[in-house]
């Protein structure tokens, strides 16, 4: 999709060239301003594509039996094993326990004494490979037009040939959810894993749940304002939006109702699964208020499984989340307090308090910059951990809490016998900025090659320094 959009663009600008104001002395002002803007975009679109740093190609699958043996094993599920071993064949783990329990042979022993072995990272709420340059429009493809529009698919704009996406790998996420961002009922989710060579092969679980962005109870009128209450018109127009989204479940509850309808409406279809439970429904809201209505709101219209995203306030009403079952994906923690009388460290507390009441979480890097950023989710899992979190709790926030809540945890999210073998290895704690340092990567059994455009500009330029022409005359 994205390659198609780039293709509508030029041949839009084409079209306009040729149509711009032409005087006397050649081109007009409009078309010369023109010219110049999308210049740059031309500028930017070739940096997508001709590069010299490349992709890494897809790894094969796996073909012979691995065994990692020797290092601190962390299982994901809270337990660590000194002198541990993970051994898997045709992509599937088939031993976790300690080194001297191994009976079966492998065709390939990696000893790792002294490193750490983790389950691959999984990242929440993502737009990683629905943006590739945020100031190229015809490289972002992560939102549409319209209100209530659950039928749009982020899976099919999947780019599973970003070069982000190796950057991210890099520090050990492996594992993703696609989210499209915008508009009242943004559209469908997906899980995909991040190395394939199209969104075909990365889908891990198609369609897993709709988007739905409540309408915020607060305003701010400026950056130096408290949010407040919304003026009377104000409070109206968010009263029709509830009432408009409330009638447009119902008719989705009705219409589900149906197993053979006679004309098949494709926006009541995708709502179908979050009646029969298999698509949850994703309920970005943040204030107290608006995590209340949100979860009294799904149990009402007969929703079988809410999960929050954003969750700043999911603390205070924590009884009410833990009562309905309701999970929640907390916004990225390095960020400022909502409110200025909350403390400058609440958001580094989040996770904490939200273990201390027994409400299940996991962690999204959403936000300005949010796919390439999304390298950084391990690192704010550490900082949960230096607030309050036990490493090993931190590390399940991005592992199998995060799967769980995905829907994807018989797969994936922990090192166990039968799962899929999606791993890595580091030299150090790989939830510390400072030690993280991966050696080797595995997506279902497959080898990945950890290396990225960032590492290849890295070594060309050390090379060029190292041989003395790139020193100054």
């Amino acid at each position: 999709m994205i390659s198609a959009k780039k293709d509508t663009a030029m041949t839009m600008m084409n079209s306009e060239m040729m149509q711009g104001p032409i005087t006397a002395r050649g081109v007009g002002r409009e078309a010369q301003a023109w010219m110049r803007s999308t210049l740059s975009v031309f500028v930017m679109l070739s940096l997508l594509t001709n590069t010299t740093a490349q992709r890494p190609t897809p790894a094969p699958p796996q073909s012979r039996s691995v065994l990692i043996t020797g290092g601190t094993v962390h299982t994901g599920d809270g337990r660590v094993i000194d002198e541990g071993a993970v051994g898997f064949r045709d992509g599937r783990i088939d031993y976790v326990g300690f080194s001297y329990g191994v009976k079966t042979t492998y065709d390939t022993t990696i000893n790792v004494a002294g490193q750490h072995v983790y389950p691959g990272f999984i990242g929440a709420n993502t737009t990683l490979g629905l943006a590739e340059v945020e100031a190229v429009r015809a490289s972002v493809d992560r939102a549409d037009i319209g209100k209530l529009e659950p039928e749009l698919r982020s899976l099919v704009a999947y780019n599973a040939d970003s070069k982000v996406t190796p950057t991210v790998r890099a520090n050990g996420v492996l594992v993703v959810q696609v989210v499209p961002r915008g508009m009242t009922i943004s559209g469908t989710s997906s899980v995909v894993q991040l190395d394939a060579w199209d969104w075909e092969a990365a889908a891990v679980r198609a369609d897993d749940g709709v988007h739905l962005n409540w309408p915020a109870a607060y305003e701010r009128r400026g950056w130096w304002a408290e949010p407040g209450e919304t003026d009377q018109s104000k409070k109206d127009e968010r009263a029709e939006r509830i009432q408009e989204i409330r009638d447009f479940f119902r008719k989705a509850k009705a219409y589900a109702g149906n197993s053979a309808p006679e004309k098949v409406d494709l926006r009541l279809e995708a709502m179908r699964g979050l009646f029969n439970g298999s698509k949850a429904l994703y309920v970005h809201a943040s204030a107290a208020r608006e995590i209340t209505e949100a979860v009294q709101f799904a149990k009402a219209e007969g929703v079988k499984r809410t999960v929050i995203v954003g969750g700043y306030d999911a603390w205070r009403v924590a009884d009410l989340l833990r009562e309905n079952k309701v999970d929640v994906i907390l916004h990225r923690l390095h960020s400022l307090p909502l409110r200025p009388e909350d403390d400058i460290d609440l958001p580094y507390r989040l996770p904490a308090l939200l273990k201390e009441k027994g409400v299940r979480f996991c962690l999204d890097r959403a936000g300005d910059m949010e796919a390439m950023g999304l390298r950084n989710l391990p690192f704010n899992a550490g900082t949960a951990a230096a607030y309050g979190l036990s490493p090993e709790d931190a590390l399940r926030a991005i592992t199998l809490d995060a799967a769980a809540i995905l829907g994807v945890d018989d797969r994936l999210g922990s090192l166990a016998v039968g799962k899929d073998a999606t791993l890595i290895v580091s030299t150090g704690d790989a939830l510390d900025m400072r030690s993280n340092n991966l050696t080797h990567a595995f997506i279902q059994g497959r080898a990945i090659v950890l290396d990225d455009h960032q590492k290849q500009l890295y070594k060309q330029h050390f090379e060029r320094y190292q041989s003395g022409s790139g020193k100054l005359k």
